[in-house]
């Protein structure tokens, strides 16, 4: 089984970032010991089996001090069975990655970081609006590796606008030296509630060229590759099979608990939201209440979610778990659609599974769309 924890504080907000976060800090001892709380009001919500993954993401985990983080750490202990192999990922800003930190996760028990790198370009920090330099960048991850945190992902962010292709080999260049065990590869898009958004709607910014987005994924695909990163996700690349279980877990539809204020939640029959406000999420645990909205999933919606989420890895979708998800009628019903695909080279299959191509890849949301079914 999996668990998520939602950390929703940050330093200063990135211009592109949509996820829920409070850059004011005042009641975050509360919020911790509001999601400690949950943790035991829901520790039911999973089969008793052990927890195979931790995973700390936000916001910016890494503003936990060390007793907070300790103080979650031995709430989940105390209520849950935790795998002695458990991969125990915390996502972490590079501005708070000193080495005095980096040890206190260490002790506590953190075997896998996701480091926010995004660039290793300064100029292109500064048009993101990230908080840390690109020499902090590379200080954290050898510093990380240094204390044995071997198990690294970073992120990076292409579609930057930028003349050509430079910054962006350059920047994979820096992952490669640091002998980085994962990327995961994220085109830049514009929320409307974002900065980039409002500034989208005023003109002072330009859409994202399409064109440059698509030829910036190809090379960066081609680079990775040639590098040995197995692309097992659309966005995601690994070297040595060293995959995110937890994500993965995502991907292959298991069940998992998420806490704290906007975390998701899914047992296979149904996804629950927590409210996205930090005051109401505290105010309503303190009552000994969940503020969640439960959503239940029919067996459209249980498929639909399958294709939209198995078809972007490496793994597919399995053609005997359509059949069981839909009611025996997925093939009955995309059968003509499957075929026309293929001659596309958008999908493949063997005798269990469909795939994407490399030139399906560029199309996965459409494709998965067009499989729906209703």
């Amino acid at each position: 089984m999996h668990l998520y924890l939602h950390i929703p504080f940050c330093r200063q907000a990135c211009h592109y970032c949509d996820f829920h976060f409070s850059t004011n800090t005042a009641n975050k001892r509360a919020v911790v010991e509001a999601i400690a709380n949950e943790i035991i009001l829901r520790k039911d919500y999973l089969p008793k089996a052990d927890i195979e993954t931790i995973y700390f993401g936000g916001g910016t985990p890494s503003m936990l001090d060390e007793a907070e983080l300790h103080f979650l750490l031995n709430t989940i202990n105390q209520h849950f069975r935790v795998s002695p192999h458990a991969e125990i990922t915390l996502e972490a800003n590079p501005d708070d990655l000193q080495r005095e930190k980096l040890q206190q996760f260490y002790n506590a028990g953190i075997n896998r970081l996701s480091i926010g790198i995004q660039s290793f370009h300064e100029p292109h920090l500064q048009f993101l609006n990230r908080i840390h330099s690109a020499n902090e960048g590379e200080i954290c991850v050898r510093t990380a590796q240094e204390i044995g945190i071997t198990n690294i992902s970073i992120d990076l962010i292409y579609a930057i606008p930028s003349p050509d292709h430079s910054i962006l080999m350059q920047d994979m260049q820096k992952a490669f030296a640091m002998d980085i065990a994962h990327i995961s590869a994220y085109c830049l898009t514009i929320e409307p509630q974002t900065a980039f958004g409002s500034w989208l709607k005023k003109k002072k910014i330009k859409p994202i060229d399409e064109e440059y987005a698509a030829q910036q994924f190809e090379l960066l695909v081609k680079t990775l590759a040639e590098h040995g990163y197995e692309q097992y996700e659309i966005s995601n690349f690994a070297r040595n099979e060293h995959y995110s279980m937890h994500n993965s877990s995502y991907w292959k539809q298991r069940p998992y608990l998420g806490v704290g204020p906007s975390a998701h939640s899914y047992n296979g029959a149904s996804r629950e939201y927590n409210v996205s406000n930090n005051a109401r999420y505290v105010e309503a645990i303190q009552k000994q209440i969940i503020p969640t909205t439960v959503e239940t999933l029919s067996p459209a919606d249980q498929t639909n979610e399958y294709l939209l989420t198995g078809l972007r890895t490496k793994w597919g979708v399995n053609k005997e778990k359509l059949e069981l998800l839909s009611g025996s009628s997925f093939a009955s019903i995309h059968t003509a659609d499957l075929q026309q695909m293929a001659k596309k080279n958008w999908i493949r299959e063997d005798a269990y599974n469909w795939y994407l191509t490399d030139s399906g890849k560029l199309f996965a949301d459409r494709i998965a769309s067009d499989l729906f079914i209703e």
